[in-house]
């Protein structure tokens, strides 16, 4: 099939949990059996050439060739979620399609932390003119990763720097004073698609054991929600994961109160998120009379009493209304703390806003780490209790950790062999990090 290659020469690291292969997704998946994973939760190059990285330009993401291998090796029934780029999310979508897929959705994950990569056009045209431009104010650069304020002195060490603004000099560069090349990005759409269905969905349900969405296992509300029964969930760093309260962690019995169907918006709750939403009034649960529990015999009174209807919140921002992954500071790094100091490179291409603005080195080096919060619910609305979770771009483990989390089993494929080390390392401390939590 490959030159005599197997599967076994693509093993990076093989455990009871996790299994990691270094290649390309094209000559991996072909060894992996038909029908035989759970779900796909994976985010894809966007085709951009982000930051100069090779592996972002390669075309894999839109190949329907690589999106029907996903397609074999996924259950029928089973579903994918991808991210993609706001410019490239189409071509990707059209790819997922023509492998053979059902487009069901588009998810919408919404956050404030993005940079625009905008091109000043005044500063360009001043620099092709190859005049100095006048400098008119300054600001020290903010470590947004470490939450403090650099040294105010350029070069006095590693990161630190002092940002100027200038104003357009020649005439042409005047004209031209505030124009720019792009958007702040502040939204990422990830594609929802299923494997064809073999039969119905309750026949494909009681075959393969997937074919639906865990709905009561990712609602948001705001009291409530699932847990292992007899173990309430235990929030892994502290933060909340939706507007207000830490909940629906694990599969397991649903209990009052279980909150708002999950929506196909997911947001980060920082300010500048929050801020876009209305206040509303507060949603009161009250009691609503006369609702008999069988469907055929409506009008009786129930013999058990009455049942409560609504959210029984305290109003606020619509915010609430949908989930909110937090981001944790210390995500990107954990379980990492062993592996050396990376530079972040961008191999020969420039992000024309950040100028000579410098990236400050990181354990974990990888340029589009996702929340493993957010990573943890999209996890847990596919995939079935028990399940295994397929991502053929592994990255640095963002979907592994949030498997490991969420008591499923995890594939990852990954080309760039500089990111194993450090998906290993995170997905490892997720597992040690559940066992001290849970016993």
């Amino acid at each position: 099939m490959m030159n005599d290659k197997c599967l076994a020469d693509y093993k990076y690291y093989f455990s009871e949990r996790f299994n990691l292969f270094s290649g390309n997704s094209l000559e991996v998946l072909p060894f992996i059996a038909d029908n035989s994973i759970d779900s796909v939760v994976t985010d894809p190059p966007y085709e951009l050439g982000f930051m100069g990285k090779s592996w972002d330009s390669t075309g894999i993401a839109n190949d329907p060739k690589l999106w029907k291998e996903v397609l074999r090796v996924l259950k029928p029934g089973g579903h994918i979620l991808a991210f993609g780029g706001s410019r490239t999310y189409h071509r990707m979508a059209v790819a997922i399609e023509d492998a053979g897929f059902e487009i069901r959705d588009q998810i919408m994950w919404v956050y404030g932390s993005g940079f625009p990569k905008s091109l000043n056009i005044d500063k360009a045209i001043d620099k092709a003119a190859g005049v100095e431009r006048e400098v008119v104010g300054s600001r020290v650069a903010h470590d947004i990763r470490n939450n403090n304020l650099m040294e105010a002195t350029q070069g006095l060490n590693r990161g630190t720097m002092i940002y100027e603004y200038t104003k357009a000099t020649t005439k042409e560069a005047k004209q031209w004073q505030g124009w720019g090349t792009a958007l702040k990005p502040a939204h990422e759409p990830m594609v929802l698609a299923r494997k064809p269905l073999e039969g119905t969905v309750a026949n494909n349900v009681l075959t393969y054991g997937v074919g639906g969405i865990n709905i009561d296992g990712t609602r948001v509300g705001s009291e409530g929600g699932t847990s292992l029964e007899g173990v309430e969930p235990t929030p892994r760093s502290g933060n909340e994961n939706v507007y207000g309260v830490y909940e629906n962690m694990s599969f397991g019995k649903p209990v009052e109160g279980l909150g708002r169907f999950p929506a196909n918006f997911i947001h980060d709750g920082s300010d500048e998120v929050v801020e876009l939403f209305p206040n509303t009034v507060p949603s009161k649960a009250a009691p609503r009379k006369g609702t008999n529990p069988n469907p055929m015999d409506w009008g009786n009174e129930r013999a058990d009493g009455n049942i409560i209807k609504g959210h029984n919140d305290l109003g606020g921002s619509a915010a609430r209304f949908f989930y909110c992954a937090k981001a944790n500071k210390r995500d990107r790094n954990e379980g990492c703390e062993n592996l050396d100091d990376k530079e972040w490179k961008t191999e020969g291409a420039a992000i024309p806003e950040r100028e000579n603005r410098p990236f400050l080195p990181s354990k974990n080096n990888h340029p589009t780490v996702k929340p493993t919060d957010l990573m943890q619910y999209l996890c847990r609305l596919i995939t079935p209790p028990n399940g295994t979770i397929l991502d053929p771009f592994l990255g640095s483990g963002s979907t592994g950790k949030a498997a490991m989390y969420e008591g499923f089993n995890f594939v990852g494929i990954e080309l760039t062999e500089e990111y194993l080390p450090i998906a290993k390392a995170r997905i490892e401390f997720a597992l040690t990090d559940l066992d001290e939590k849970l016993f």
